[in-house]
């Protein structure tokens, strides 16, 4: 019996099928198939109740998912505790991003991981839109907490960006600059929506404040909000990052300079109900050792999301 095959057979279950399973892992459904097979011809029990379109855990399989999901995250952490930190990693990895405006900051430490680890391969999927991780086979996600549940998963805060109201001249021009926060409610201004399907009629404040905002466009891309805001759209409630280098080239204009940014926080996110292979743990480390998080005040982590 295979450490791998009994990893196998958790991916079938968290999945629900073979094909599906097959398909994460990169493998044809007859090896997949052939692999289960030989597992429980090892165990002399039977896993699943096969049927003609679907397939089902019998109860000797579910009391064998419990025991091993324990036994497998015992041993990937003894290997973690005895082997030396040099040794030759080769597993896959499948992660996911929430497109944040520090992506690219993310992936380069990433490709670092990688250069330093050759026979490591990496998936890496972007999306707005939440991901069961555990069905899709997502090792670690970076993710802000309108995308995950701590219910289910292991977060820890990895990045933070300032976020703060900007207009451009043209809008300004035209519409008005508002010189009191509350006059925002009077103006345009660009809405996001989260993958949850809430509009972010509301923005976080320092100190868990929400003020409402209202306006005629709304995107789901921080990306698509920032080009508008510098279109002339109306009121962005950007990332200061994204924007630094247009506010020194005077294409944007920060607003009210008197109200403290809002943190906005990004956690690095992992499924607590499987087992963490060495792969995943070495580059779990690695991008706490890269990317860590810093002036993020604690009252913020877990607080309001930002986008």
């Amino acid at each position: 019996m295979k450490t791998e095959d009994i990893a196998l057979f958790h991916r079938i279950v968290e999945t629900g099928s073979i094909l599906e399973a097959a398909n994460l892992l990169n493998l044809p459904k007859s090896t997949v198939s052939r692999r289960l097979i030989s597992l429980e011809e090892s165990l002399n029990i039977k896993l699943f109740h096969r049927l003609s379109r679907s397939i089902s855990l019998t109860s000797a399989g579910s009391q064998f998912y419990q025991k091993t999901l324990t036994m497998l995250a015992d041993l990937e952490q003894t290997l973690a505790e005895i082997t030396d930190t040099k040794a030759e990693l080769t597993a896959h990895l499948r992660i996911l991003i929430f497109p944040v405006p520090q992506i690219m900051n993310v992936i380069s430490k990433i490709f670092a991981f990688m250069d330093e680890n050759p026979k490591v391969s990496i998936e890496i999927i972007t999306s707005t839109e939440p991901l069961d991780m555990v069905r899709n086979n997502i090792d670690i996600a970076f993710m802000i907490n309108e995308t995950f549940t701590e219910f289910d998963m292991v977060a820890k805060p990895i990045l933070s960006e300032a976020m703060c109201f900007f207009a451009s001249p043209e809008y300004l021009a035209k519409a008005g600059t508002p010189l009191k926060l509350a006059d925002i409610e009077q103006h345009n201004s660009i809405l996001f929506r989260f993958p949850n399907g809430k509009t972010f009629s509301e923005v976080p404040l320092a100190n868990d404040v929400l003020q409402a905002v209202k306006g005629n466009l709304c995107t789901n891309s921080i990306h698509l909000a920032y080009e508008a805001t510098r279109l002339g759209r109306g009121i962005g409630y950007l990332p200061e990052g994204l924007c630094v280098e247009d506010v020194q080239q005077g294409k944007l204009l920060r607003l009210f300079d008197d109200l403290p940014p809002y943190i906005g926080v990004v956690y690095l996110v992992y499924p607590s109900r499987r087992f963490f292979n060495l792969t995943g743990q070495r580059l779990l480390n690695f991008m706490q050792a890269e990317l860590p998080l810093q002036n993020t005040p604690h009252s913020n982590v877990g607080a309001k999301p930002w986008i």
